[in-house]
């Protein structure tokens, strides 16, 4: 320690100085630039500016050896082009008032003239009031007539050239490219109506077409993110205050292990905001199973001026004037998406089908061909997505009227033996089948009259035909078979029938005999006095015992046995992070779920057809109800066509 202080105090004072403009550039060029995609980014969004309708990326060496973004945009005037290059430069804003509403995706100035200090730049532009382009080489200053298209042209080569330290940070070429190419894709999905093209090395390897008018962006995210992300999502459209929501959510079955399809954009531009992500989330919660990851590509519209983008160098983070509203938009858009029951889509898969050429053998059919090859897709899959409801009835305005006759509808069956066999089998949600020793439960088919047939074919989830080991429940519908996971769906339908009844009611809440105290932080004995009446509607009675203490002297009911202290750190760690109501309502969903499991029909339970098909139509007229409450599938539909193929019909 002695020799330091001793080493310092030697040391010579050095004066202070201005920075040379080079250093300058190259010290804000590692804000800006990261690797060859941020480049790719910055020279798109200028691209876009200038109005281009058409960009094309050609990369060599995953962008370090050369980037060249060509458009064809309004062009650069000549006398304008040294300017581009200089620090602060730029024609997207003049004053504070428009840095406050930028309405482009390019303000700063900084782009190019921090791309120049450390990479050989050249740019080529004409504007339509030129006879011809103009040449201008970033390092020299020679301007010189040139020959291309009204738009512009931005070469740079040799990135990190001159900071080679840089360089050794990169990774591999292929790494890079895939970088880059991710780059262009999120620019592509913010802009259907502007076509993009990548080459590499000389090779052709993305190529998204301009798709103009109102159903543009549809088919940009099916060019884009693939047919299935289509298939496998609804579309979102909602408007809340100021703020609208548009784009699409994927449906639970199309979660991921990685949140790596997930596409927020605030007014045209890619962000990650902690906002919309945990907005978006949270729609999910109650049917996303365990740590899955939700896909959709969300579009909120906001007024310029009450988001700030001027917040990071690299402008993929912004911040909301008000971001409780645009929480709140996000949420309840997702949400209202994917609230309708799937289901519905059943009557246009029925006239898809029946369109359809049929799959049964001719009398001349060649029994000796080539095996019929099983469909591609899943045996057992959802119905497609995104088409209007078909209910009958509201559960909305059920009520505590409506809760009790499912009760009695579910009431159980007069006690036998077989009957206490069966319910000992099975005491919990997900139960294991029961063993093949027990008798079949499946039940015959009755009588099918035409009128029925016709009823049928309204129902999306058809009429049931019989009851499998006591667990499934099977179903004809026009399109096919349809197998229900009973225990699942009857649980989806009882909590949804207890969320509604709740409707803020508090949740009540044991007395500790000896109060539970711990050591708490300071933060926590803050949220703890400033959220005592949002604790009281959680059932959680918290309070200072000592400055450093809290004691835990009351808990929910049906938590009692639980760990006390933990409860109490994790409820007040999510109120200090998140807003009260938020933190409310996710404690009162998930208590009610687990009275829902513990209520809702268990495995094993022999079932008339009146009670399948009462089941049936609950499930087509609840909010979620493809899901169970822990994020699971409740039915699937295995199609005519589907089951043609299993058994090579029609070959």
């Amino acid at each position: 320690m002695h020799t330091s202080d001793s080493t310092l105090g030697e040391r010579p004072r050095r004066s202070i100085r201005e920075l040379p403009d080079e250093l300058i550039s190259q010290i804000a060029a590692g804000e800006v630039v990261e690797r060859p995609a941020s480049v790719v980014r910055e020279l798109v969004d200028n691209a876009l500016d200038a109005g281009a309708s058409h960009i094309s990326v050609r990369l060599a060496a995953g962008g370090v050896r050369l980037i060249s973004i060509e458009d064809d945009g309004v062009g650069i005037p000549p006398e304008e082009l040294p300017i581009a290059l200089k620090r602060h430069a730029t024609s997207k804003i003049a004053n504070l008032l428009e840095l406050e509403s930028v309405g482009t995706m390019g303000f700063r100035g900084e782009a190019l003239a921090a791309i120049n200090s450390i990479a050989e730049t050249t740019l080529l532009s004409r504007s339509g009031a030129q006879p011809n382009a103009y040449f201008l080489d970033g390092r020299t200053g020679e301007l010189r007539p040139g020959a291309r298209g009204i738009g512009t042209t931005v070469e740079v080569k040799e990135l990190f050239f001159s900071v080679p330290a840089r360089r050794k940070f990169l990774k591999t070429d292929a790494t890079e490219l895939a970088h880059c190419i991710e780059s262009v894709r999120r620019h592509a999905l913010a802009r259907p109506d502007v076509a993009f093209t990548i080459w590499h090395d000389g090779k052709l390897i993305e190529q998204w077409r301009s798709h103009p008018g109102p159903e543009g962006l549809a088919q940009r995210l099916g060019d884009v993110l693939g047919e299935d992300f289509l298939a496998g999502s609804v579309a979102v459209d909602h408007k809340y205050g100021a703020v609208r929501v548009t784009g699409r959510a994927g449906v639970p079955d199309m979660s991921r292990s990685r949140p790596d399809q997930q596409f927020a954009y605030v007014n045209g531009r890619f962000v990650r905001d902690k906002v919309i992500t945990h907005a978006a989330r949270s729609a999910y919660e109650d049917v996303l199973h365990g740590h899955r990851q939700p896909v959709y590509a969300l579009y909120v519209s906001v007024e310029p001026a009450r988001v700030d983008v001027n917040v990071h160098p690299t402008k993929i983070e912004v911040r909301f004037r008000d971001s409780r509203e645009v929480h709140q938009a996000v949420r309840h858009a997702v949400e209202n998406a994917l609230a309708a029951p799937r289901a519905a889509q059943a009557a246009a898969d029925s006239a898809v089908a029946a369109s359809l050429p049929p799959l049964s053998p001719s009398p001349t059919t060649n029994w000796n061909a080539a095996p019929l090859e099983p469909p591609s897709s899943s045996y057992f899959r959802p119905f497609q997505p995104n088409f209007p409801r078909q209910t009958s009835m509201d559960l909305r305005t059920s009520g505590r009227h409506a809760v009790e006759e499912l009760k009695a509808l579910w009431a159980p069956a007069p006690s036998s033996a077989t009957e206490s066999t069966d319910t000992s089998t099975n005491t919990s949600a997900g139960s294991s089948h029961p063993s093949l020793e027990s008798s079949p439960t499946a039940q015959p088919t009755p009588n099918f009259t035409p009128g029925a047939a016709s009823e049928a074919h309204e129902w999306p989830l058809g009429r049931a035909i019989a009851q499998l080991h006591g667990v499934f429940i099977l179903a004809e519908n026009h399109t096919g078979l349809i197998v229900v996971d009973m225990h699942a769906a009857h649980e989806r339908i009882v909590y949804e029938r207890l969320k509604h009844q709740l409707d803020g009611a508090r949740i009540s809440s044991q007395p500790l005999l000896i109060p539970a105290t711990f050591a708490a932080t300071p933060h926590e004995v803050a949220t703890a006095e400033a959220c005592t009446s949002v604790l009281e509607r959680l059932g959680l009675e918290i309070s200072p015992f000592s400055p450093k203490t809290l004691a835990v002297r009351a808990v929910p009911t049906s938590l009692a046995s639980g760990d006390a202290v933990e409860l109490a750190r994790s409820v007040l760690a999510e109120l200090a992070q998140h807003e009260a109501s938020t933190v409310v309502e996710r404690a009162q969903h998930e208590l009610l779920a687990t009275m829902a499991c513990h209520g809702a029909v268990r495995a094993n339970r022999r079932l008339t057809h009146e009670e399948m098909n009462a089941l049936l139509r609950q499930m087509e007229a609840t909010d979620r109800s493809d899901q169970c409450n822990h994020g699971r599938p409740t039915w699937r539909q295995l199609t005519m066509r589907e089951l043609d193929g299993l058994f090579m019909r029609g070959r």
